[in-house]
């Protein structure tokens, strides 16, 4: 597997991107409209996994203030799925943004994707009350972790 540092403009981010929006209308209901005025935004800390050639998942981070990045986008398609992938994923973005001196991570997930929360809470992430836009959104649960 190959990790590949990019932004929101790498035509596999898109790809993966847009079948995580298709995955997530078909386990949430079409709230499209909602999530994608705040999931399709310019990423400038995009990270795409490779298996052989193929693009099979992908993660992000913004800056949410001077100290916190906000996971967002992680997505590992569904036939790549049970190899490790997402942690490897989560691990390389926490990483990154350390790098550029974020020390705490939050993100907001839906609460149909046990998988996803799982790895979360396995890897140090706890519940928080929602933020930002995700204040009041039902199918909307937030996580914090300190780096």
């Amino acid at each position: 597997m190959r990790v590949v540092k990019t932004n929101s403009d790498n035509p596999d981010f898109k790809k993966l991107s847009a079948l995580f929006d298709e995955y997530l209308v078909e386990i949430d209901g079409d709230e499209r409209d909602f999530f994608a005025f705040y999931n399709n935004v310019q990423l400038d800390h995009v990270l795409v996994v490779y298996e052989d050639s193929v693009a099979v998942g992908c993660g992000a981070f913004k800056k949410y203030d001077r100290q916190t990045a906000e996971i967002k986008r992680m997505f590992v398609h569904p036939d790549h799925r049970n190899k490790g992938i997402a942690l490897r994923i989560l691990t390389a973005i926490e990483d990154w943004a350390k790098e550029q001196q974020f020390n705490t991570f939050i993100l907001e997930t839906s609460p149909k994707l046990t998988a996803a929360i799982a790895l979360y809470q396995k890897t140090g992430y706890t519940f928080i009350p929602n933020y930002g836009q995700y204040i009041g959104v039902e199918n909307s649960v937030c996580m914090k972790k300190e780096a």
